[in-house]
Order: C-alpha cells, then sequence, then structure tokens
C-alpha cells in the first residue's frame, strides 16, 4: 500500500504478455483503456513510476505497451504491481448517485430499518461474484461483509457521512443446512 493515503487504485499488473515486454493489467476504470490516459502512474514499489505508451482490450484483460519495458522478463518483473494515481486527478462526479468506491470508505454504516450504527466502511471487495461491502464493528473490532448492491445498501450519503445496510434475510428456519 502507498504511503500517501490520497491514492486510488485504478489497477494491477498482471502476466507478462508475449516476448516484447507487453504486460496484462486489470484495470478497475469504468472503461479499462481509460487508465492509459492518466499519464505517469504511483506504484506501490518504492521509487517505481509507471507510464503506459499503447493498451488495447483484448477480451476481459487490457494488454499494455509500458515505457522503458521491453522484454518479457523486464515485464515480469512488474506482475502484481499496483497502479495508484492521486484522488484529484480523477474527474469530478457530477450526479449524486455515482461515486468512486474510495469515497465510500470511512463511511459510519446503519442499519436501514433503525439508524443505528453499526460500524465503518473499511474496504470494497471482488472476489469475481460481485462486489462486497466489507464494514468493521468498533466494538467488537469484528468485519462483516455484506453484498454491495442497492437491496442491500440502499442509500448511499457521502456529503452526510454514512449508508445504510439492509441486511440480508436468513435462510427459512424450516430449510436444513447443507450438511
Amino acid at each position: 500500500m502507498p504511503a500517501q493515503t490520497n491514492l486510488i487504485l485504478l489497477g494491477t499488473i498482471g502476466a507478462a504478455h508475449g516476448i516484447k515486454g507487453e504486460v496484462r493489467i486489470a484495470s478497475h476504470t469504468e472503461d479499462p483503456e481509460t487508465i492509459a490516459a492518466y499519464g505517469p502512474l504511483n506504484t506501490d514499489r518504492p521509487g517505481l513510476t509507471v507510464t503506459i505508451e499503447a493498451a488495447r482490450l483484448n477480451k476481459t484483460v487490457l494488454i499494455a505497451r509500458l515505457k522503458g519495458v521491453r522484454d518479457r522478463n523486464q515485464a515480469e518483473a512488474l506482475n502484481g504491481v499496483s497502479l495508484f494515481i492521486p484522488r484529484d486527478r480523477l474527474p469530478e462526479i457530477g450526479d449524486e448517485d455515482d461515486f468512486y468506491h474510495a469515497d465510500l470508505i470511512g463511511l459510519d454504516a446503519r442499519i436501514a430499518e433503525t439508524g443505528a450504527s453499526i460500524g465503518a466502511v473499511i474496504a470494497l471487495h471482488n472476489y469475481g461474484a460481485g462486489d462486497l461491502i466489507e464494514i468493521r464493528d468498533p466494538r467488537s473490532g469484528d468485519t462483516f461483509l455484506y453484498p454491495f448492491t442497492r437491496a442491500v445498501v440502499p442509500d448511499i450519503r457521502i456529503a452526510e457521512g454514512y449508508l445504510t445496510i439492509a441486511p440480508p434475510l436468513d435462510a427459512d428456519p424450516g430449510e436444513e443446512e447443507p450438511a
């Protein structure tokens, strides 16, 4: 993780692609190819910045040529490097229903029905089956994951500093748990 806390994760370099130094990038931008438009990107490696010279979408992964990387060995050395930019370089959001995931970190999480606080948002994850929001209970220190959907997180009030959680209902008590 970078030392600056105002840095926003835009992507992660993955495996080398081919023998001429190209890399695969998991881009977290709305349009995966726009990551190249941000210019030099900070990384989680001290002293290393990365500039994307060219990028193309290949199915679901971005293939990129990086400045100064010309062979497979150099590309392989960058596997796992995270790419960041300062928050102030991101475009402003005009619609109140739009936000950056980073804007949710630190918001108070409240139960939708009662308004009772259950903790603070500490992260958003995606392990492949959809976004999850992670909430830390300040009393116990335990964390809880909820699906990050409109049904479970019906109200997000960034300016007011909170969001609401409508916890999914448990399985029907008459149903048996899988063995």
